[in-house]
């Protein structure tokens, strides 16, 4: 496992002194600051990270591996955390992984040091990026080509704006397949093989330079029918369109008042020189004859389609009997051909490093890691992004003053929320007040108004509620009724004797007995008693 912790060991990073080739003196040189601190908003004191302080200048620092990292049959896991504090306009804040050369020097670190890896999140304009890059050497020439992961199909937008700390992990297996995960979620897969561009292995057969197309090939799939006659009665020069010679000219048209007039009201400008600015002339002015007349000045008839207008005669158009289809030069084989099985099988890593260009300052970046286990990874994410997200979490507005801010930056979302509450609330209105009222019967009685004729089914109907409902009365009176005294539930019954009340009740298989007072009650009939029972 291979760590840069950002603070215990800031001493291992360098700053590079070294001018980039090709531009001019002023701006050549990599000046752009470096500080080690604290996020500006930071939720966990004490917490510090490497920080990018200035804008638009030019970035390098970078620091020696422990060990220096081989690919051979253990996995790659680039790993590190990344907030962009101010947001972002055009820059980026992806690592190096630089090869491991006799002559590295990171004192000299620039644009042109030999990497193996780049990887990281990148944006200017509307252009949000993630890398991954790596540069594949030509067992044929020796050469280093670089290779460019597929874009993302995810939305990156989130990642750059929302000035969260963010961790991007790369995850490169011997088998040549790669993951690319923010905040451990993948975002893009695939394998080295397939999914890179330019391809790691060029095409076992090239066209054939030399080779050009025979002078009598005939690519055209239709041609003009060379036996076609153009029809006698084809007139060529019949106009496209012709004076409507049914039309009528408006009554009231004035033909003699023009649709502008020179402005009585126009007064000559007291500097105009006529020699300088020619005669002068008021200005052109609707004519007012004419807002209340159809029209002036000469009428002319309206133009219309010519009915008897076809253009030009051209032959129709048939299959080509001599068609040969497209040509292509032939094929023959690649005479750079090469077949690498193992791209994984990179250029040895021994530093990382970060050179950069931003027009936005304070980017903070934290714990980085390069290591093999995969768990040693999470661990590691969990112990330093994972307090970060949880703290950040913690400190995040409700979801009201959520609202209110999107609502600030885009004042549309207030009319998306008014018709989000006060749509329910209008129909939940019209459905609990709409509903029609049933008129009672006394109602009719109080007025000369006629009442609707009741149905045999509705009359049947009416007599069953009621039926019913005096038979509950009937079984209320012999079981007894709910009522409350004193702020206590009671049941009042009718017994012919006392004794009867003895065992009213229920209980598992027994009949349950009632301790609590038996009070007596008159209830007007001769040959039984009410007895009511407090529950």
């Amino acid at each position: 496992m291979l760590l840069l912790s950002k603070l215990a060991h800031y001493f291992r990073w360098v700053q590079s002194k070294a001018k980039k080739e090709g531009i001019d003196e002023e701006i050549a040189k990599y000046d752009g600051q470096w500080e080690v601190e604290e996020m500006q908003d930071t939720k966990l004191l004490g917490d510090k990270g490497l920080v990018l302080k200035s804008r638009a200048k030019h970035h390098a620092i970078s620091a020696k591996l422990r060990k220096t990292f081989v690919f051979d049959t253990k996995p790659l896991i680039v790993q590190y955390e990344v907030n962009f504090q101010t947001g972002i306009d055009c820059g980026g804040a992806y690592v190096k992984l630089l090869s491991q050369t006799p002559d590295l020097n990171l004192d000299e670190f620039v644009d042109k040091t030999p990497y193996t890896i780049m990887f990281g999140p990148d944006k200017c304009g509307e252009d949000y990026k993630l890398h991954f890059i790596f540069r594949h050497k030509n067992p044929k020439t020796g050469e280093y080509e670089e290779k460019h992961a597929k874009k993302p199909d995810a939305d990156l937008r989130t990642y750059y704006t929302d000035k969260k700390t963010h961790l991007y992990t790369l995850v490169l297996n011997p088998d040549n397949s790669f993951e690319i995960l923010i905040d451990q979620t993948v975002i893009n897969s695939g394998n080295l093989l397939t999914d890179m561009s330019p391809a790691v292995n060029p095409a076992a057969e090239i066209e054939d330079p030399d080779d050009q197309k025979p002078e009598d090939w005939d690519e055209r799939p239709k041609i003009q029918d060379p036996d076609a006659v153009k029809p006698e009665d084809w007139d060529e020069d019949a106009p496209a369109k012709i004076a409507d010679e049914e039309a009528v000219k408006p009554e009231g048209w004035l033909d003699d008042e023009p649709e502008y007039t020179s402005d009585p009201d126009a007064i000559k400008p007291e500097d105009w020189d006529e020699d300088m600015d020619g005669e002068w002339e008021a200005p052109q002015i609707p004519n007012a004859k004419c807002e209340t007349a159809p029209g002036c000045g000469p009428w002319q008839r309206p133009m219309i389609d010519n009915p008897n207008y076809k253009g030009k005669w051209k032959p129709p158009m048939i299959d080509n009997p001599n068609y040969q289809g497209v040509w292509k030069p032939r094929k023959i084989p690649n005479p750079d051909f090469f077949e690498d099985l193992h791209p994984f099988r990179m250029t040895a890593i021994s530093a990382v490093g970060l050179e950069l260009w931003s027009m936005s300052s304070d980017i903070f970046f934290d714990n980085f890691m390069v290591c093999s286990e995969r768990t040693v990874a999470e661990q590691w994410a969990k112990d330093g992004w994972g307090l970060k997200k949880a703290a950040e979490g913690a400190a995040e507005p409700g979801l009201v003053t959520q609202m209110m801010s999107a609502a600030e930056e885009r004042p549309w979302l207030w009319v998306v929320y008014i018709l989000t509450v006060a749509l329910p609330v209008f129909l939940l209105f019209v459905f609990c007040c709409s509903g029609k009222k049933k008129t009672s019967d006394a109602q009719y009685k109080k007025t000369d108004e006629p009442q609707p004729d009741v149905t045999e089914e509705e009359k049947e109907e009416e007599d069953k509620e009621n039926g019913e409902e005096e038979d509950d009365k009937e079984e209320e009176e012999k079981q007894g009724k709910m009522r409350y005294f004193n702020g206590q539930l009671s049941t009042s019954i009718l017994c012919p004797s006392k004794d009867k009340i003895s065992h009213f009740g229920t209980g598992r298989g027994k009949k349950r007995y009632f301790s609590t007072s038996v009070h007596f009650l008159e209830s007007g009939s001769s040959n039984h008693r009410e007895y009511q029972i407090n529950l």
